[in-house]
């Protein structure tokens, strides 16, 4: 699993990986994450209250086109929530996704030709939470020199034990909802409590 340098004020609360590599829908695929975040309350990190503002989170986005048409793309978000009635940590969930080897394909679906995709999809995210993130405990003359020592010990139990397990729970509800919609096996409980997207994945070894 590749490895995240985070802010030395931040901790790791999850990090996964999945790939799928078979025909889909591109399109579709992007929207469900997009939908999903947005769902959840996840906002760019450029984001400042202006709704357009949140349509487009692309921090990086990458294509490259080879011989035959075939396509390689990158893109990354950077997503950041705030919990509610705080001033002291910040949620980060960092999303890169990578895809290689993509054609034009098609499917038969209730008889209806469908205009899809056939590759390999990776994604990557990291999950943290940064504290003291407006700075208010650094630069304060007096807070500054305990910003270092209350989040170890003063804040230790609703850092680690409540504000990491939230944040971890919901990293791995996300990683659950995409294995779903890829239609990968999978063999962590799962609870989607909001209208799933339908899936426009297509494996071979799922018979529709």
């Amino acid at each position: 699993m590749p490895i995240k340098n985070i802010s030395p004020n931040a901790i790791q609360a999850a990090n996964f990986r999945i790939k799928f590599k078979d025909i889909f829908s591109l399109t579709e695929f992007y929207k469900a994450m997009h939908e999903w975040l947005l769902e959840y309350n996840w906002s760019s990190v450029d984001y400042e209250g202006n709704i357009e503002d949140n349509e487009w989170w692309e921090t990086l986005y990458l294509e490259r086109e080879s011989g035959g048409g075939m396509k390689e793309m990158w893109w990354w978000w950077r997503m950041q929530k705030i919990p509610t009635s705080n001033s002291y940590y910040k949620y980060h969930l960092d999303v890169d996704s990578h895809i290689v080897t993509m054609l034009p394909a098609e499917v038969m679906r209730d008889g209806k030709k469908l205009k899809v995709n056939k590759g390999e999809v990776e994604v990557t995210l990291w999950a943290y939470i940064e504290f003291d993130y407006e700075g208010k405990w650094s630069t304060h003359p007096i807070l500054k020199a305990f910003n270092q020592i209350f989040p170890k010990r003063i804040f230790k139990k609703d850092l680690y034990e409540e504000h990491k397990l939230e944040l971890y729970r919901e990293a791995y509800i996300f990683q659950a909802y995409l294995k779903k919609w890829f239609k990968i096996k999978s063999f962590l409980p799962y609870e989607e409590i909001t209208q799933f997207h339908p899936s426009w994945a297509y494996p071979a070894w799922k018979k529709e």
